[in-house]
């Protein structure tokens, strides 16, 4: 395994965190020896990481259930927890480690430190610190369909974790969804929120829809042989939105169990935007970036 690499991307004001499938970008904002003390203990805590987990992944790798099992990392543990609240149906820790993996990193730079605004992206799965009288602006990639391209998260908000899924993503995806953008409390449960609502936009047995299995695809995925879409032919509009409804009951249900705060579905130009009432709805497409306000 090589060294993590940890170094200042080209505009000076963003750190990029690299360890082998893990890649971060992070930053922070207030006094300056607060910015710089956060970052040494971002930096510190990332040291020890990957090997933590690698530790731990083939217990990783086994489904969940409502019991939560007990870990010997933080970021493990994170990735329990998040998916505990979600094991009526198939999901093992795995579906959470992006988003945990940036709660973790945001923790430890946070603590003890008085910031302004903080957030640690993980390839769009998005941990944020937004400090009382404070907000982040997140820009949104390419939303199109007349969708606003950013979203304002105030302090107020209880929002501090954005993550996508689909099968277009970096993960596999038992589901169709383009994409599966949700808000919730955590990185690590917007993440296993996303997965699944990902997974639930689906035409089970379409002959549209090309599936391999996943260990065929990833000798040691944690889906093992489930089926996992490849690709997607053309979808009639009735189809769209029989997916598309499968996957707004999903994150109702999560919405009302308190699990996230709002949802964004997105499946052959089509979508379905689910939010709580009072909050903004997220209207994004694969991946968000949090920018300065």
């Amino acid at each position: 395994m090589n060294a993590p690499e940890i170094a200042w991307l080209p505009d000076g004001r963003r750190l990029h965190f690299h360890h082998g499938p893990i890649d971060l970008i992070v930053q922070a904002f207030g006094d300056p020896a607060e910015v710089q003390a956060a970052y040494r203990q971002g930096a510190a805590r990332f040291e020890t990481m990957l090997g933590e987990l690698v530790a731990e992944l083939a217990n990783l790798r086994r489904p969940a259930g409502r019991v939560v099992r007990q870990f010997s990392g933080p970021t493990a543990r994170r990735m329990e927890a998040a998916v505990a609240p979600l094991a009526d149906v198939f999901i093992t820790p795995m579906a959470a480690v992006a988003g945990s993996v940036a709660d973790e990193i945001l923790a430890s730079m946070t603590f003890g430190r008085s910031l302004s605004r903080a957030y640690v992206n993980n390839g769009g799965d998005i941990a944020l610190h937004i400090a009382p009288g404070h907000r982040i602006d997140v820009a949104i990639a390419g939303t199109g369909r007349g969708l606003a391209d950013r979203l304002t998260i105030p302090a107020e908000d209880p929002v501090r974790g954005i993550a996508t899924s689909g099968w277009r993503g970096r993960s596999f995806s038992l589901g169709i969804a383009d994409a599966v953008t949700v808000l919730a409390r955590t990185g690590a449960a917007a993440d296993a929120a996303a997965t699944l609502i990902a997974n639930a936009i689906d035409l089970p047995g379409h002959p549209k829809v090309a599936r391999r299995s996943a260990r065929e695809l990833a000798p040691d995925s944690d889906l093992g042989d489930r089926l996992v879409t490849v690709d997607i032919g053309a979808l009639d509009d009735d189809e769209i939105t029989t997916a598309l409804e499968a996957g707004s009951t999903v994150a109702d249900i999560f919405m009302r169990q308190g699990s996230i705060q709002s949802a964004a579905l997105f499946l052959g130009g089509h979508y379905r935007i689910r939010s709580k009432p009072g909050l903004a709805a997220f209207l994004g497409e694969t991946r968000g970036e949090p920018v300065d306000a």
